[in-house]
């Protein structure tokens, strides 16, 4: 269906409620990735007040409420809904879930915008237009990337007939998917291989819908297949060819690492135009009036112009946004940002086809057709059977299984016959592979004590691997240090015997003039100047050593180095900063050896910490002999990946300067976590330092890989043809 015959079929007349004296009051349903840039945008649209977030993990409730000042904050969407607080709900949750939510905010008489896809069957979506219908709601859908600033260009000199009569379209979606590789691997996402063209695909079906209308005809095909963690086959690369009355279609999907691209390209009977929605520039391309060659000239500076004058304008309104000169943000958080205000827009009567719920619903019909065309099944196997309970009742209990680390020593812990139990917020984060009758997993919240003390039942030995993935030191003190420390009480309650917590090597001074380092060297005396990562783990490590003085905690810690191996990326900041996959600035000249170890070596330490003698109070430091400097790493990583990288050694001053700069800017707009830079931190980063591992390997016998060629080949060249 075309943007016109749903414009038409789109009630005009807004729908007839009591007049309101003040804004909307929004609420947000899901607090995950998509919900900060939901907040933002509402907070820079006129005429609305974000006052409610729900999520059933509450702390990550907790979390965005106070980054963003939300003032309720609820773990049902029933108690939220009963609040009586909110006119309307933004449905952030995983899409399997969209229909059920949306159809309960429409009964209380809530209006209910969702994040594409609208759901999983265009049916279900019918259902949710004829109940916004009845119950004279507004419905909308949040097809951000139609009101993208590049995209609006296009489409208005489509619409004007600038470009003349549409001869052919073609829409480019080049982004790696990380859940291929990171999960969950339960998620309804990687459950099916045809379910990503109804995840990713509502992005260019809308492109096609909007631009051209339903497609006569479809030809698709699919290629480059990856086996999932859960035995799943993955196609991670789409080609589709549709024809509309005389305009042809390309649509090319490819889910792989590399160059990301995101465009449209046109062509019409009077001139052609490429929107690049991702770096925000469209480029519109006619003739001139001059001959051939002066205007194959002039069209080419034309371009050249149209690109630099918007790339200026982007970093200005970059550098105006982080001034908080202007609320216009990214061009991604403008696009979601125009979405919202054009469907509360729509409440108020000014009608935008582009988030109805009736486009939403042509948007999805258009990707069951394309999963139908591509005659992909459901890969055939058998149901797998529930996991048994181990018969052997677990003593071992792994917090942050699902981590790098973490995968290898629940692996090694179960080769070697011990059952583990692994605490993890969704069971589809672990891999199949080890989901085997030794693994006993319990679903929950390592920082929600009911949760805790659930997982602890029967247990004599712990490992805290687990980390949150946060940006500010408020989280980290609340969703780290504060963890760690409910764990410790936990475990004193529980009567555990040994809990093992993995630090990590950051927290030294490792600069020029850090020498040899043992466990004996304390760590850095000006930790609070360091990066937050190293900061609490430092902080972590002596609230933990504190409570092994004061209460008897049996605690053992164990401080990895820079950790290469399988289930890892071998582009790793501990040798350099990665830009894009593709350039690396090494941490200084890149000549000084490098304290790396393989995953595996980590993991057998950690276990035979399991019963080593007499190490309560006692640390460990993990890191192999060195063998390998930054420049010898990133020319082993270009032969294995047979690239040629982009490697620029910096010195370290250069880095300082540039934080100085940020830290002045953050200063000058009074930003919450503006933080002094630290030259010593940086410099830490050049691993100037010798680590002495001697203990280690006297006291559990270990002995981590430290031949070059075997670090070499299971650090670096396994890792890589893992990732192809």
């Amino acid at each position: 269906m075309s943007i016109e015959a749903i414009n038409a079929t789109v009630p005009t007349a807004a729908p007839q409620r009591a007049p309101r004296t003040g804004p909307w009051r929004v609420g947000l349903l899901g607090a995950g990735y998509i919900a900060e840039w939901h907040a933002k945008a509402i907070r820079a649209a006129a005429g609305l007040s974000l006052v409610a977030i729900c999520d059933r993990v509450k702390t990550r409730a907790d979390a965005l409420a106070a980054a963003q000042h939300i003032p309720h904050v609820f773990e049902s969407l029933a108690d939220m809904l009963a609040s009586n607080t909110i006119d309307a709900v933004h449905v952030l949750l995983p899409p399997e879930h969209h229909y059920q939510a949306a159809s309960e905010i429409l009964a209380a008489g809530v209006h209910a915008f969702l994040e594409k896809p609208m759901c999983l069957e265009a049916g279900e979506c019918e259902a949710l237009v004829g109940l916004a219908l009845q119950k004279n709601l507004r419905l909308g859908v949040s097809h951000n990337f139609l009101f993208a600033e590049s995209y609006q260009k296009l489409r208005a000199d489509v619409r004007r007939g600038v470009l003349g009569r549409l001869d052919h379209v073609t829409i480019n979606w080049h982004r790696e998917l990380p859940q291929i590789t990171a999960g969950p691997f339960d998620s309804w996402l990687l459950r099916d291989p045809r379910n990503v063209m109804l995840e990713i695909g509502p992005h260019v079906a809308a492109h096609l819908l909007d631009l051209v209308g339903e497609p006569d005809e479809l030809d698709v095909r699919t290629s480059n297949p990856v086996r999932l963690a859960n035995g799943q086959d993955f196609f991670r690369r789409w080609q589709i060819r549709a024809y509309c009355g005389q305009t042809a279609i390309d649509v090319n999907l490819s889910f792989i690492p590399g160059f990301d691209g995101q465009t449209i390209d046109v062509r019409g009977t009077l001139g052609g135009a490429t929107s690049d929605i991702g770096r925000n520039v469209y480029v519109p391309r006619r003739h001139t009036t001059y001959g051939e060659d002066l205007d194959r000239y002039a069209m080419l500076q034309h371009e050249s112009w149209a690109i630099l004058r918007q790339a200026r304008g982007n970093l200005a309104r970059y550098i105006l946004a982080k001034l908080k000169l202007s609320k216009r943000g990214s061009a991604y958080g403008s696009g979601i940002r125009g979405a919202i205000e054009a469907f509360y827009a729509s409440i108020d009567g000014a009608e935008d086809a582009r988030i109805s719920g009736e486009f939403g619903t042509s948007v999805i019909g258009l990707c069951e057709r394309i999963a139908a065309a591509s005659g992909l099944a459901l890969a055939p196997r058998v149901a797998a059977a529930p996991v048994a309970s181990p018969s052997i009742q677990p003593k071992i209990l792994v917090l942050g299984a699902t981590g790098f680390i973490g995968k290898e020593l629940v692996r090694q812990l179960t080769a070697a016959g011990h059952a583990t139990r692994v605490l993890v917020r969704g069971k589809g984060r672990l891999p199949a592979s080890l989901q085997t009758p030794l693994v006993e997993i319990v679903e929950g919240d390592a920082g929600r004590q009911t949760d805790l003390d659930a997982a602890l039942s029967g247990i004599t030995h712990v490992y805290h691997l687990a980390r949150p993935v946060v940006k500010t030191w408020a989280d980290y003190q609340s969703q780290d240090i504060a963890v760690t420390r409910l764990i410790a009480e936990r475990c004193l309650t529980a009567g555990v015997k040994r809990l093992i917590y993995t630090g990590t090597i950051d927290s030294y001074y490792a600069g020029a003039r850090a020498g040899t380092i043992t466990e004996a060297t304390p760590l850095d005396s000006k930790i609070e100047r360091r990066n937050l990562y190293a900061r609490a783990k430092a902080h972590g490590e002596a609230l933990l050593m504190a409570m092994h003085r004061e209460r008897k905690l049996p605690l053992v810690i164990a401080r990895p180095g820079i950790v290469i191996g399988r289930g890892g990326s071998p582009y790793h900041w501990g040798v350099g900063m990665w830009h894009h996959g593709a350039i690396c600035r090494l941490w200084g000249d890149g000549t000084n050896p490098l304290p790396l170890v393989l995953v595996e070596d980590v993991a057998t330490a950690l276990v035979r910490l399991l019963d080593a003698p007499n190490v309560e109070g006692e640390s460990f430091n993990l890191v192999a002999d060195p063998c390998l400097t930054a420049r010898e790493y990133i020319t082993e990583l270009e032969r294995a990946a047979k690239v040629k990288l982009d490697v620029r050694p910096t010195t370290i001053s250069k880095f300082y300067l540039a934080d100085v700069i940020k830290w002045l800017i953050k200063v000058l707009i009074r930003h919450p976590e503006r933080r002094r830079p630290s030259y010593r931190d940086w410099e830490s980063r050049t691993q100037g330092a010798t680590f002495d591992c001697s203990k280690a390997k006297r006291v559990l016998n270990w002995r981590p890989v430290t031949n070059r060629e075997e670090l070499v080949r299971r650090g670096i060249i396994e890792p890589v043809i893992e990732g192809q």
